[in-house]
Parts: C-alpha cells; sequence; structure tokens
C-alpha cells in the first residue's frame, strides 16, 4: 500500500484529505506541523508528501528543503497564497507540484495518482519501470520471463535511480541514500556497484545506466 504523509496545522484540512484518498486506496499519515512530519519521516516509510507551506515551528519551504537532503519522494505543496513568487520557491526547494486552497479534492486526488506515475511507485517495495519490476523486498528485477536476484546494495542503488528515472544522481548523494551519511567508504563503492549493475542487468535493454561525466549517473528509458 502506498503511504501518503500530510503536513497541515489546520485539522479539518487534513481530515478531508484523508477521507479523499482513503477512498482511494491510501494509507495516511498525518502530522500538524513541520517538526513532527520530519519525524515521521524518520520511522515511516512515506511515498508522497502532501505538504502545507504555511505551518508553525517549520514552513512548507523549510520542510521540502530538508526532505529533499535525503529523500527522492513525490512532493506536493499546498497554500492559501496563488502568487507565481510562492509557486517560484516551491519548486526551487523542490516540490513536484502546486495546489492553492481553496481546492478540490477530486483534484488533489489526481495529482497525487499523476505524481506516483511519473515516479512509477507502486508501493514502499515496488517500482515498475516499463514493465520491469523492481521488488526492493524479494530483490529481484522481473522482466517478461527473465528473473534477476541482486544483493541489497545493488537494489537499493537501482531502487534510488528507478525513484526518478532521467535524474542525475551524484556519487556523493548516491553513498548517502544507499549506504547512510556516516559510511566511512569512498565515492568508488558506488562505481564498483554500478559496474555490478550493468553487468547484471545487460540482457534488459530498456534499462540503461548512464555515466554523467564528472557528475554521477542517472537512469534512462533505452527504449
Amino acid at each position: 500500500m502506498v503511504n501518503i504523509l500530510i503536513a497541515d496545522d489546520d485539522q479539518h484540512i487534513r481530515e478531508l484529505m484523508r477521507l479523499y484518498l482513503n477512498k482511494e486506496g491510501f494509507n495516511i499519515v498525518e502530522a500538524s506541523h513541520g517538526n513532527d512530519a520530519i519525524e515521521l519521516l524518520e520511522t515511516e516509510a512515506i511515498d508522497l508528501a502532501v505538504i502545507d507551506v504555511m505551518m508553525p515551528e517549520l514552513d512548507g519551504i523549510a520542510l521540502t528543503k530538508a526532505i529533499r537532503l535525503y529523500h527522492a519522494l513525490p512532493i506536493i505543496l499546498v497554500t492559501a497564497k496563488g502568487e507565481s513568487h510562492d509557486k517560484v520557491l516551491g519548486f526551487e526547494a523542490g516540490a513536484d507540484d502546486y495546489l492553492v486552497k481553496p481546492f478540490d479534492p477530486v483534484e488533489l486526488v489526481l495529482r497525487v495518482k499523476a505524481l506516483l506515475k511519473r515516479y512509477r511507485l507502486i508501493g514502499n517495495h515496488l517500482i515498475d519501470f516499463n514493465g520491469i519490476m523492481l521488488n526492493k523486498n524479494t530483490l529481484l528485477v522481473k522482466a517478461d520471463n527473465e528473473i534477476i536476484a541482486l544483493k541489497n546494495k545493488e537494489m537499493s542503488l537501482l531502487f534510488e535511480l528507478a525513484s526518478e528515472p532521467g535524474r542525475i544522481f551524484t556519487r556523493q548523494q548516491l553513498l548517502d541514500k544507499v549506504w547512510s551519511y556516516d559510511y566511512e567508504g569512498d565515492e568508488r563503492t558506488v562505481d564498483v556497484h554500478i559496474k555490478r549493475l550493468r553487468e547484471k542487468l545487460r540482457t534488459i535493454e530498456s534499462i540503461q545506466i548512464t555515466t554523467i561525466r564528472g557528475l554521477g549517473y542517472r537512469l534512462e528509458d533505452a527504449l
């Protein structure tokens, strides 16, 4: 099941969002302020976040920036302000979409589904990349009649790349996300695992891990 974080200090807004998103089969985790949301992100497997800009303690822009340091999940910002300047701040902070209050809850549901489709996310352990299923729990990649077994770090690395196809991930970003920020190894670890991934996935032509010289790697749709 897809887990959605709703961060909004207005209880009525949270209830409205929860009502409509629950009807679509989504599991909802709620936070009434930014710091509470950060704590939930550390303990819950969140797949998408809907964040209100105007919140006490930590506003939505600051929360979005904090999330982007360690997470690649889709983010929708919600605010009562409709000025283009606020939208620019939101997108620069790392938001994927923007919704202005008062909003139609049906539109929220459609935007959530569109973002999940864009990120190709089915659940917190499954990604469908052009019909190729990546399963983080079983460590298996399934393509047509072919099944490829990966090691834990290899799958975690592929999962990060596949969470945002086309995005360039630096070696340091991948090191922090897959091996954690306190890992004492160096960036060559990423290169070694990318090489192993390419070797194991060489028979799947539609998956292409591209090296961006001087920057890092990105997963591309080779079809």
